[in-house]
């Protein structure tokens, strides 16, 4: 009797073992699929030490969480930069063994992340835009008000922005990764956004500034932001980020993006105490201490993935 259930014990733990190793993640951010986290406009997953997400995969990884940093071009048309985020995705799965994985996206991340989740949605279990550019940004609209394409102005900022853009992908060791901040522009403004959201429509709110579709192919879609472009004294970004706030006339943002642009799918929130940059908890973590600190955002969220089975 005891040897049959010595033998059945056996068995049951060698079962065990033989599971994917997700199905094991019981922390308080072990999501059942990886975390993806995809920068924004100018980003990179790290130069050096610095963090584009500065301080979030590790706070993630510390509870359970498989996390992914990537890396796709600092300045592109949505569209190339989701296709170069497909590729990573489809390498993450292949390294993982994982059927899908959930896409976290900040500022132009946001687009991104729903350009995969759109044209791949057997691959994506989520998406959650952070800030994320979803009916374009009235800073966008200024620069190409003021720069009109075929102008001197244009070709001058242009040019200009294609060349920081080359320097952060080399700093961050992806040098070949093409740059067109022309179309990043593009792809950013109230216009291009409204084009890209005619083929890719998924999450984004009817209303003006309403909810999305929760769920959509499969695909869970889920959203937050911040509302205050200034908010600590000793952070350096915080006066360019009340300046580029002057574009909204007034309309609640983060000083690069409205309130309401942000929305896709469920809103967690759009009124934090944080600018466009607090987002991703830079500058290097000087944000505002009187929020919740946006890292615990981030851990929260993974919360919410694991709890709903994601």
């Amino acid at each position: 009797m005891n040897k049959t259930l010595m033998k059945k014990l056996a068995a049951f733990l060698i079962a065990l073992s033989l599971l994917p190793v997700q199905a094991w993640a019981t922390g308080y951010t072990g999501t059942k699929y990886p975390i993806v986290l995809v920068h924004g406009l100018f980003g990179f997953d790290n130069i050096g030490p610095v963090e584009y997400f500065y301080g979030i995969p590790e706070a993630l990884r510390a509870d359970g969480a498989k996390v992914f940093v990537t890396q796709v071009s600092a300045a592109n048309s949505t569209e190339v930069r989701g296709e170069q985020l497909l590729a990573e995705v489809q390498r993450i799965l292949a390294v993982t063994g994982a059927s899908k994985v959930n896409l976290i996206g900040h500022s132009h991340g946001g687009p991104t992340t729903r350009y995969v989740a759109s044209v791949r949605p057997d691959l994506v279990a989520s998406v959650t835009s952070v800030g994320g550019v979803n009916k374009g940004s009235k800073v966008a609209d200024f620069l190409l008000g003021v720069a009109p394409p075929g102008s001197y102005s244009n070709a001058v900022v242009v040019s200009l922005s294609n060349g920081l853009a080359s320097l952060i992908s080399f700093l961050s060791g992806q040098p070949k990764l093409p740059q067109n901040a022309l179309s990043a522009a593009n792809s950013l403004s109230t216009a291009g956004s409204l084009k890209f959201n005619a083929a890719h429509p998924e999450g984004v709110p009817a209303s003006a500034c309403g909810e999305g579709a929760y769920q959509v192919n499969g695909v869970s879609y889920y959203s937050w932001s911040g509302a205050q472009p200034a908010t600590n004294i000793l952070d350096v970004s915080d006066p360019a980020l009340v300046l580029t706030s002057l574009a909204f006339a007034g309309e609640k943002n983060d000083g690069l993006v409205g309130s309401c642009s942000s929305h896709l799918g469920k809103v967690i929130r759009d009124d934090y105490g944080m600018n466009h940059l607090d987002e991703v908890n830079q500058f290097i973590g000087l944000v505002n201490i009187f929020e919740t600190n946006p890292v615990t955002v981030y851990r929260q969220q993974a919360n919410r993935l694991k709890n709903s089975g994601l």
